[in-house]
């Protein structure tokens, strides 16, 4: 049978260690784990690292644009080298994948980069996915590797997405690990502080945020610390982190890419009465708009915000936001076709 997928993603204050160099206990300890699962799994590694690792063989190094790129170079063959170097005694080998945005929100190049992974699981080779930071477009960017993790997870439509931080999970307001969290809801996503780590783009919130969507998507999330032993293994059978629990998902896969990898160009504010009519699987109509929030052009993705400005949907646009603005009092003027909306 097919092995099903399992997506790991591991940030920057995981895999290095107080002084931004590669943390080599702690890739010796992912290689093992990670080996054993391949066994049952397709797995593929998001690992974060490149810029830490690099940026200490840059002479003067202050964390410009410029300079980030810079050390992106120079990091991310370090980075797989030492991942290389701890997986060969296992006979696994370690295949190298930099992404940008643009290859989740053209369909295409996304179900290219689908058969390539395909490809390497074939060779018991395992994809280790970064973005592409030097020459990333600021505009069209990855926000950090906890959403490249989670489209590649929702994309290929993985089992389970594990987040692995610097902290054991998801603390309650008494400072102890959440074990599990069946909804993530405004009150779950209240849980995360904003702070971030030193060496990290993201925080609690961004995994929380993209943890919604993978569950929502019907894939399990566990966000957990990877400092204790056997980490990875044990938030595989939820013995360890916080685990969000997978809701009931019946979405097409190509929605799951409209709700994942496309790039959201445009934001609409709606009334109630169009949240019952989302709700209920029916066409959003330029009536139930309130407010044109961001443009958008006819086939652009664009959100759909409810009073409180929260996301409850994506679609596909039927036509353009100057249209909308002229025709929005008009009865039965269609935005968004049903098929083309997904509730998020």
């Amino acid at each position: 049978m097919k092995k099903p997928i399992l997506v790991i993603k591991f940030g920057s204050a995981s895999v290095t260690t107080a002084s931004h160099e590669i943390d080599e206990t702690v890739i010796a300890s992912v290689a093992q784990q990670v080996s054993f699962l391949s066994k049952s799994y397709n797995i593929v590694l998001v690992s974060s690292g490149a810029v830490a690792a690099g940026k200490k063989k840059l002479v003067n190094y202050k964390g410009t644009l410029s300079e980030k790129k810079a050390a992106a170079a120079v990091g991310n063959p370090l980075l797989l080298q030492t991942y290389s170097r701890y997986f060969l005694p296992y006979g696994v080998s370690i295949a190298q994948s930099l992404c940008e945005r643009h290859h989740f929100s053209n369909r295409n190049q996304f179900l290219q980069l689908k058969k390539t992974y395909e490809q390497l699981w074939k060779s018991n080779i395992i994809p280790v996915a970064n973005e592409n930071d030097v020459v990333s477009n600021l505009e069209i960017k990855f926000s950090d590797n906890d959403e490249l993790a989670t489209l590649i997870a929702v994309g290929f439509g993985a089992q389970m997405v594990l987040y692995c931080t610097s902290v054991p999970g998801v603390y309650d307001d008494n400072g102890k690990v959440i074990s599990e969290i069946p909804l993530i809801d405004r009150a779950a996503l209240s849980l995360a502080k904003k702070e971030k780590s030193s060496v990290g783009l993201g925080g609690m919130t961004s995994k929380l945020t993209f943890a919604r969507l993978a569950t929502q998507m019907g894939i399990k999330a566990v966000i957990f610390g990877i400092k204790s032993e056997n980490a990875i293994i044990n938030a595989v059978e939820g013995k360890t982190g916080t685990v969000c629990l997978a809701q009931n998902s019946n979405i097409s896969a190509r929605n799951k890419w409209l709700a994942s990898g496309s790039i959201i160009k445009g934001q609409v504010q709606v009334d109630d009465g169009a949240v019952k009519a989302l709700l209920k699987r029916h066409s959003l109509l330029a009536v139930g708009v309130q407010k044109l929030l961001r443009h958008f052009e006819a086939g652009e993705v664009f959100e759909i915000v409810d009073a409180e400005k929260t996301v409850i949907a994506v679609a596909k646009s039927k036509l353009d936001s100057h249209t909308l603005t002229q025709q929005k009092n008009k009865q039965n003027i269609e935005i968004a076709h049903a098929d083309d909306i997904v509730l998020i």
